[in-house]
């Protein structure tokens, strides 16, 4: 009887500590697969937009030039954009998500005034988000316009980084994930901090850390 007795201890003591172990380890296992996830969606929404972007460059008429060059406000300029992208992104304005409030990775909020903060946004395929920004400088190399890309719509986390990535767009259509101009080590901390840079960290291949 004893030695049933300390079998069905031991075999008790093995099903607690598997059991707890399994608990512990399963919540990370859940979220590296959901980043994996997330990653394998922006690289393929990445892929989409670098296309898109291609196609309306080919077929950019003159008057749409002239009108951008002709807008006075970044309203302006922003509607312009927004009405060459919407048919391919089929992006709806009549219904616009309601009390969406992109954060960084690390938690803070996004202020109006920072450089990516965004005012408007819009639905998109996919029950995606999609936001514009017109950033006209008067340097010729400089972004024109910044889009964000929320893969995962209204649901959380909405964080960059996390299910939110974004473009820099440029003169002649051309496209770079936000982070393109860092280094590595750059990269690796700012993915980190805020969240910004993933978007070029993961398109190269960037492991994600929890």
């Amino acid at each position: 009887m004893a030695k049933k007795y300390y079998l069905k201890l031991e075999y008790s003591i093995f099903l607690f500590v598997f059991f707890g172990i399994l608990l512990l380890v399963m919540p990370f296992s859940f979220e590296n697969t959901r980043q994996a996830g997330f990653i394998s969606k922006w690289n393929e929404k990445f892929n989409r937009v670098e296309y898109m972007f291609s196609v309306i460059n080919a077929h950019i008429t003159d008057d749409i030039i002239r009108s951008m060059k002709r807008a006075k406000s970044h309203e302006e300029r922003e509607a312009i954009l927004l009405a060459l992208v919407k048919p391919y992104l089929r992006i709806n304005t009549e219904t616009r998500p309601k009390h969406y409030r992109p954060r960084y990775i690390n938690g803070a909020k996004v202020y109006k005034g920072q450089t990516y903060f965004f005012d408007d946004f819009y639905f998109a395929e996919n029950n995606t988000i999609v936001g514009i920004k017109d950033i006209k400088s008067e340097k010729a190399d400089d972004a024109l316009f910044l889009m964000l890309f929320d893969i995962n719509g209204i649901l959380p986390p909405n964080r960059w980084g996390k299910d939110i990535y974004g473009v820099s767009i440029f003169d002649g259509g051309k496209i770079e994930p936000f982070g393109f101009e860092l280094d590595m080590k750059e990269l690796k901390k700012d993915c980190l901090d805020t969240g910004i840079s993933c978007s070029y960290y993961y398109k190269i291949g960037g492991g994600f850390e929890e």
